[in-house]
């Protein structure tokens, strides 16, 4: 099976990529889906398309949508139209930001989407063009991403600044009444490798079980790293970020299992970030 990573250097992308060693795995710089000749060079030569690849600076996209559409929707056509032309399957992966929070229970797949900012918008356009050109292919929505190799864009996974952060003695303030799934990307990429063989198709929640705020999410990655640091809670008008954010983005499938709750996941985060980061966190539990 010959499989292509596009977006690989992020933070699914890499653990994909070492799922999968043999992969095509190419970043950003080195293939963008937005130039669609390009990819259907590359996806020609695959069985399997795995599109990382995600405009994510959810704030800047307020500012220039046209570029979170550019790589999140018409990015995305043009995957699902190479996939299309070459026979390939395509799993494609979307957000939980596609939902407007509302309500005090998670979305499942049955939910209407009900994006509330450009970033958003942009990724629920991306879904619709890819399984308008190819219904046959696999939307992976998450929540919370985080990873041994952190988000490029935002300076690292959540936990992996609130670490470091905390260990430069800044002062730390987390917004506290957005919920999500925290989920570690390792658990994500090794479900996405066992959905691959079959035939599973259309729109898929595939979270970690549980849901906090981001709030808890950082006391808990403090606890980990041993460190006895105050977090100061934060209303989401305080934090004053430029796009909404839905305050409810917990989500549930009605397709698919949940995958390890997210307090084991992050725990198996620590271990993994620990190994790799060593003089960050020396004389640290």
């Amino acid at each position: 099976m010959r499989v292509l990573i596009t977006g690989a250097a992020g933070q699914l992308g890499s653990d994909l990529r070492r799922l999968f060693p043999e992969a095509l795995a190419p970043d950003r710089r080195q293939l963008s889906v937005t130039d669609p000749k390009a990819v259907e060079a590359a996806v020609r030569r695959c069985d399997v398309v795995l599109n990382c690849a995600a405009y994510n600076a959810v704030d800047a996209a307020e500012r220039d949508p046209g570029l979170a559409l550019a790589v999140n929707a018409d990015g995305a056509a043009n995957v699902a139209l190479a996939c299309r032309r070459a026979g390939a399957r395509l799993i494609h992966f979307s957000t939980n930001y596609v939902f407007d929070g509302s309500g005090d229970r998670p979305f499942s797949e049955r939910d209407r989407p009900r994006p509330l900012g450009a970033y958003a918008r942009s990724k629920l356009e991306g879904e619709r063009r890819v399984l308008e050109i190819l219904p046959e292919a696999l939307v992976v929505r998450s929540s919370g991403l985080f990873g041994a190799v952190g988000s490029a864009v935002k300076g690292g996974s959540f936990p992996e600044r609130m670490v470091r952060r905390a260990l430069a003695g800044e002062r730390l303030r987390v917004v506290a009444d957005q919920r999500l799934n925290p989920t570690y990307t390792a658990d994500l990429a090794a479900a996405v490798a066992d959905l691959l063989g079959g035939t599973l198709s259309g729109v898929v929640h595939l979270v970690a079980e549980g849901c906090c705020s981001y709030w808890e999410l950082a006391v808990e990655a403090l606890r980990l790293a041993g460190l006895e640091v105050p977090v100061e809670p934060l209303t989401t008008p305080e934090l004053g970020a430029a796009a909404p954010r839905p305050l409810n983005g917990c989500l549930t499938s009605e397709r698919l299992p949940p995958l390890r709750s997210w307090r084991a996941g992050l725990a198996a985060w620590w271990t993994a970030w620990r190994e790799q980061e060593p003089t960050a966190v020396s004389g640290r539990s």
